[in-house]
């Protein structure tokens, strides 16, 4: 039986809090994302100009609800709470009573970048 999976691998974190979420289908299941948490931009990251990356992995129960959740990698410890915060909130349909449920561990990345101000001068 084959089953399609949604899976969010990437997630783009703003720091003016107008966050960006990308999607890439993968075929490796079939787990529907519910409710996507997106990540808060830390407040320290902000002030000290930090951007990074961290790419969180986890399964995801019969019930929808994601469990061993594991920083893969990162850039900086200072994004893997808010990142695995996410996740843990985040919520996928649960699976019929008769379905199969797959051992398929998923991932997703999540990149912080700091957005650019544009200052405007007046022309004299």
């Amino acid at each position: 039986m084959s089953f399609a999976l949604l899976l969010l691998v990437a997630s783009l974190v703003i720091a003016d809090d107008k966050p960006e979420v990308t999607e890439s289908p993968v075929d490796t299941g079939e787990r529907v994302p519910l409710y996507t948490v997106v990540p808060q931009y830390p407040e320290r990251a902000k002030r000290a100009r930090v951007e990074g990356e961290v790419q969180i992995c986890f399964n995801v129960d019969r019930d929808g609800k994601t469990r061993r959740v594991a920083v893969r990698r990162s850039t900086n410890r200072v994004f893997e709470k808010p990142s695995r915060d996410a996740v843990r909130e985040s919520t996928y349909k649960p699976l019929p009573k008769a379905m199969e449920l797959s051992g398929i561990k998923t991932c997703r990345t999540f990149r912080f970048y700091l957005m650019p101000v544009a200052i405007e001068t007046p022309d004299n």
